[in-house]
């Protein structure tokens, strides 16, 4: 079977990044399909994870970003002119690669996708959540939107990663499937608990709200200045976090992304997770793979898909600190609890494994081209 990707770039510490690498490598060396990835804006980026030389990788050139160095009218005549340039290619890309299935996993390109495909199936794979997918606001945006419905309308299937979150997708399509991510589990030893650190892992954008796991620490930190909040990510908010750190003083360590996460996982005793949102939340099947214990919060629509609330972590209301502060300085206090929430999380990371997941990823496909 031959699959096409589409993708803006693989150039990122990105968890998509890692996600659609380790499933095209599947797809590749177990299961034995052609599978090709499209970028648009890949240049001359490096690709920060180990790609299958078997994956056949082509950049369309596309640079949708520099529309953005315009403003105005003239960005928009540079948008349209690129969008025109992306459907010229990527069909004279359908024409040479003769895909059975096309997966496009941003949503940005799908209207111009659905225009050029043909009878080809489209997956529309959404890496975010109905709900801020289809927000528009401002008349732009609006159009947009109005652009990005239509293209879903005639795509095949779209995939969403969590039920919650496919109940939304439904109201607009007639078939959604869920499948989670693949996650990059640990393979190796696990976290003994008893480091006196606590880890955060994730871009430093409001999504993630990596500022609130700061405000957060100020009061475990108050009753435990013996613990470390160790913060690993990059992002537009990253100069603010470091000034924070340095300012409270209060062991906030704040890391650029690393190749091996799971090393700082097996150095630290819990994972916090303080997002607005999270379609799965690649982190915490991660962390737990390592037998941390995670506490987050509640928001829609991954972390409940994953955590047990007093099982393998806690699930605290959106944005109620004092309960997030109370459930940290807990798991701080009770080794043993740590130490049983730990077994628990590492059972349930294996759901997320390739070999758990692929198989409805190959289901799918037959079904498609029957």
């Amino acid at each position: 079977m031959r699959i096409l990707y589409t993708y803006r770039s693989l150039a990122i510490w990105g968890g998509i990044e890692r996600v659609l690498i380790d499933k095209m490598n599947y797809l590749s060396t177990q299961l034995g399909y052609d599978v090709y990835m499209l970028t648009t804006c890949q240049g001359r980026h490096v690709i920060p994870y180990a790609l299958d030389t078997r994956v056949h990788l082509d950049d369309l050139g596309i640079q949708f970003h520099k529309q953005y160095q315009y403003k105005g009218l003239k960005r928009l005549v540079d948008s349209y002119l690129r969008t025109k340039l992306f459907e010229k290619r990527f069909k004279e890309k359908l024409h040479e690669i003769l895909p059975d299935i096309i997966i496009c996993t941003t949503s940005d390109p799908v209207y111009s996708i659905a225009k050029v495909k043909g009878k080809i199936p489209l997956i529309v794979e959404s890496h975010s959540i109905c709900k801020r997918t289809l927000f528009a606001k401002g008349c732009y945006q609006r159009f947009r939107t109005f652009l990005l419905r239509n293209g879903l309308q005639k795509s095949t299937c779209i995939v969403a990663l969590t039920e919650g979150d496919a109940i939304e997708w439904r109201k607009i399509h007639p078939h959604v499937e869920v499948i989670p991510n693949v996650v990059h589990l640990n393979n190796g030893s696990l976290s003994s608990l008893t480091e006196k650190r606590v880890i955060f892992v994730g871009r430093f954008d409001y999504q993630k709200q990596p500022m609130e796991a700061i405000r957060i620490w100020k009061k475990v930190f108050s009753k435990h200045p013996d613990w470390h909040l160790e913060i690993y990510g990059e992002g537009e908010q990253e100069v603010d976090l470091i000034e924070k750190a340095k300012e409270l003083n209060m062991n906030i360590h704040i890391h650029k992304p690393v190749g091996d996460i799971f090393d700082c996982y097996r150095h630290s005793s819990l994972l916090i997770s303080t997002s607005l949102f999270e379609p799965l939340g690649l982190v915490i099947p991660e962390a737990m793979s390592c037998g941390l214990p995670v506490i987050a919060y509640d928001c829609s629509y991954g972390p409940a898909s994953i955590i047990l609330d007093g099982t393998n972590g806690f699930l605290v209301n959106m944005n109620d600190r004092e309960a997030m502060i109370s459930k940290i300085n807990l798991l701080i206090s009770n080794v043993s609890l740590r130490q049983y929430m730990g077994k628990k999380a590492l059972l349930s990371s294996s759901q997320y494994s390739a070999d758990i997941i692929m198989p409805l990823w190959k289901r799918l496909f037959a079904s498609l081209v029957q």
